[in-house]
């Protein structure tokens, strides 16, 4: 089954080398320095093939960096608004959306969009767009907010996640990772 076409991201701007993403989470956001507090979500349903990627990426960061007292990773599922809670007491000063989106590009690609431009990205296995979440988050804690999303392949019912997109989710577990363990504690 081919992805979504709900799922269509206008507005992207895909990062089509394999580390790109990365230096573009060090240099666009400086994260490195420049921000106390990083909350992490990954949004997606396990039990739709590709778009598990946000969550299995949630899950494996977490198992690298969850013991941070600076980051708050979280696997948010399909119903990401029901863990503003958390975020809020946790205060950051960045969250980061990981999610699966159609970009009409190669499975696997790795991509930073404009969430101020997603009004219709609608994943169909999620209660919200991702900008209606991003607009309550910035205006409820004046952070800044980054949306990453990689392309699936398939959303098939009870499938796991395709060769590509499970690339791309190693790639991006190693590049955060490494980014949020170099960080100062």
């Amino acid at each position: 089954m081919a992805p979504d076409s709900r799922l269509r991201a206008p507005g992207l701007a895909v990062a089509p080398e394999p580390d790109a993403f990365i230096e573009g989470l060090d240099k666009f956001l400086g994260i490195s320095n420049s921000v106390a507090r990083v909350a992490v979500l990954g949004i997606g349903n396990d039990l739709s093939g590709d778009d598990a990627v946000g969550v299995r990426i949630a899950r494996e960061l977490k198992s690298r960096v969850g013991s941070r007292t600076d980051c708050l990773v979280l696997d948010t599922g399909t119903a990401p608004e029901n863990f503003t809670g958390p975020i809020r007491r946790f205060g950051p000063e960045l969250v980061l959306l990981v999610d699966a989106a159609d970009l009409a590009a190669e499975p696997g690609t790795v991509a930073w969009l404009d969430w101020q431009q997603t009004d219709g990205l609608s994943g169909s296995t999620h209660t919200l767009p991702p900008s209606v979440l991003a607009q309550f988050l910035v205006g409820e804690l004046a952070c800044r907010l980054a949306l990453l999303v990689i392309q699936p392949a398939q959303l098939e019912f009870d499938c796991p996640l395709s060769p590509p997109v499970r690339g791309a989710a190693d790639r991006v577990v190693e590049g955060l990772a490494a980014v949020l363990e170099a960080r100062p504690v």
